[in-house]
């Protein structure tokens, strides 16, 4: 409950609250969290004071802001820096699965905000875009979108795409895969790719975004 003769601001005692509710299990993640009207009357505070947690709580990622849907639990995420980037073809051989692939589509156009800041492109570059199911012994196992400078994809053929990236862009460059960043995080299948993956839509999956580099 708010204590207002506490001394804490009442904003903390809400982020607590809202906290507390995400331990409990009550609100969960990728769950939406009650309007700031509804919160206002829970808490018996202005909404203006809500908001202010509310913001409080997606500076630190702990809630998410969705245009026209509301507020929700945000997704935890575990970052990571690969030194050593390990193909898709050959985790599968590792394993003793044979590896194949179904290109969905590819295509050069231009590279979004996003594709610009995380591949320190300039503006008005294009990228080839790139949507693959990866299989391991026919099974699918992962649908993955690539977005590669259109410089270096000018020199990928179709064979290539159908087969490992990094092998072949080592090999078209004659220079080794570097190393990745990457961020991890619990999700749930879209219904554009469950069909994909042969899933029932909703279904729990591991979204995937990684940024690759080559050696310096």
């Amino acid at each position: 409950m708010i204590d207002k003769q506490s001394g804490i601001p009442i904003y903390i005692q809400i982020q607590s609250e809202i906290k507390k509710k995400m331990e409990d299990g009550v609100w969960k993640v990728g769950t939406s969290i009650p309007a700031e009207r509804q919160l206002a009357e829970m808490f018996h505070v202005s909404r203006m004071t809500v908001r202010q947690a509310i913001q409080g709580l997606v500076d630190d990622n702990i809630l998410q802001r969705r245009v026209g849907a509301g507020t929700f639990i945000a997704e935890k995420k575990l970052t990571e820096r690969l030194e050593a980037v390990t193909s898709f073809t050959n985790l599968m051989l590792q394993e003793g699965k044979v590896p194949s692939t179904r290109i969905v589509s590819y295509g050069i156009r231009p590279a979004s905000t996003q594709e610009q800041e995380a591949l320190q492109l300039p503006e008005n570059s294009n990228v080839m875009k790139i949507e693959r199911i990866r299989y391991g012994d026919r099974v699918p196992i992962l649908y993955e979108v690539a977005a590669i400078p259109e410089k270096i994809a000018s020199l990928l053929t179709k064979e290539d795409i159908m087969d490992s990236l990094y092998k072949a862009i080592e090999l078209k460059l004659g220079q080794p895969i570097g190393e990745a960043e990457q961020i991890m995080e619990a999700s749930l299948v879209s219904e554009k790719i469950a069909p994909y993956l042969d899933v029932k839509l909703g279904s729990p999956v591991m979204k995937l975004r990684q940024i690759t580099t080559l050696e310096d």
